[in-house]
């Protein structure tokens, strides 16, 4: 039985929680934590748990084996650092920081102190990606030509207003750091490693510091041309949440809000997948789907010794570096390479 606390307890602490009341047998939920008493409370009161407002008094108070941490993404590295220091596994939500020194921080620490990194990318784990995945290693597809992402979705002023951190440098990012890091993920899980990158990003609407609108160019270093296009001002709500890959045989798109629905799988060859299509079609309750759970089976069968990481910290700082790439070129107006040097 491992025992777990959780930090942050806003918007997606939710299906945290939830995922964890689903492994009783595994997992026990000991402690939650905000800095505002009410929501801390609330969630404390809920699952029937003590709960803090400073994260340091729970670290020192509670025998952990395991924390989740869901603050917002410029303070993920402080937190999952003083987790490590405790000897504490570390759950940490996307983006798993918001530079790649503080990420190379909380990755080093976890190192030192021997202690398992896990970031949350349950995207990969949705039925619907699983199979364009298995499609991809299989090489149904042939040689790939094309791979676009779009993420049209809508979020108002009044969810930026919520929150101080929301759409800051300090703590947030913009669309493609936060809405659509996601869907940057994805495509680079899918695709292999970018070899460079052309983004135009733009503050259109909305009153943050970052941008609510973008588009960026990828060059893969397997010859695959990308786009990503993200917009957080769809008229009236959340239309799209989709990736497309275009291949000499093979076509399909994962489309719906949120990635929850093939639009598109045709192959020049048959395969026992295809019998699956209407299957791994979902109606998630958000954009989040429904990877938590298994997200959190992989990090139980990591600690018992039977698996390996879906996504450890390395492999979240990917995306991260892939993200900064976008922002870098749309601030200087030039092609980025990657690997970037620090």
């Amino acid at each position: 039985m491992q025992k777990i606390a959780l930090i942050g307890c806003g918007r997606i602490s939710g299906k945290h929680l939830e995922s964890i009341a689903r492994l009783p047998n595994d997992l026990k939920l000991t402690a939650v934590c905000d800095i505002q008493a009410e929501r801390a409370r609330a969630a404390g009161e809920k699952y029937h748990v003590d709960w803090y407002t400073d994260y340091e008094k729970l670290l020192e108070k509670e025998a952990l084996d395991l924390v989740a941490i869901c603050t917002p993404s410029g303070l993920h590295p402080q937190h999952g650092i003083a987790a490590a220091r405790k000897g504490m596994h570390v759950i940490v939500e996307k983006p798993m920081a918001i530079t790649l020194e503080s990420a190379d921080q909380l990755i080093h620490a976890c190192d030192q102190a021997k202690v398992e990194l896990f970031v949350v990318k349950q995207n990969r784990l949705n039925t619907t990606l699983q199979l364009l995945k298995r499609a991809v290693d299989k090489g149904r597809f042939g040689k790939i030509y094309m791979v676009q992402s779009n993420v049209f979705w809508q979020r108002p002023q009044s969810y930026y207003d919520l929150a101080k951190w929301r759409g800051t440098w300090e703590f947030d990012g913009g669309s493609f750091m936060n809405q659509a890091s996601h869907y940057v993920d994805a495509v680079q899980w899918l695709i292999g490693p970018v070899e460079h990158v052309m983004a135009e990003t733009a503050t259109m609407e909305r009153q943050i510091e970052t941008e609510d609108t973008g588009s960026a160019i990828l060059k893969f270093r397997n010859g695959t041309i990308g786009t990503i296009n993200v917009t957080m001002l769809t008229y009236p709500k959340n239309f799209e949440g989709s990736i497309t890959i275009l291949g000499e045989k093979g076509t399909a798109k994962v489309g719906g809000i949120a990635v929850n629905h093939i639009d598109k799988w045709e192959f020049e060859d048959y395969d026992d997948d295809d019998r699956l299509i209407e299957e791994s079609n979902y109606n998630p309750p958000n954009v989040y789907g429904l990877g938590h759970l298994p997200f959190y089976q992989n990090v139980l069968a990591v600690l018992n010794g039977a698996a390996e990481p879906d996504t450890d910290g390395r492999s979240g700082r990917k995306s991260l570096e892939l993200i900064i790439a976008i922002y870098k070129s749309a601030q200087m107006g030039k092609k980025i390479a990657l690997p970037l040097k620090l």
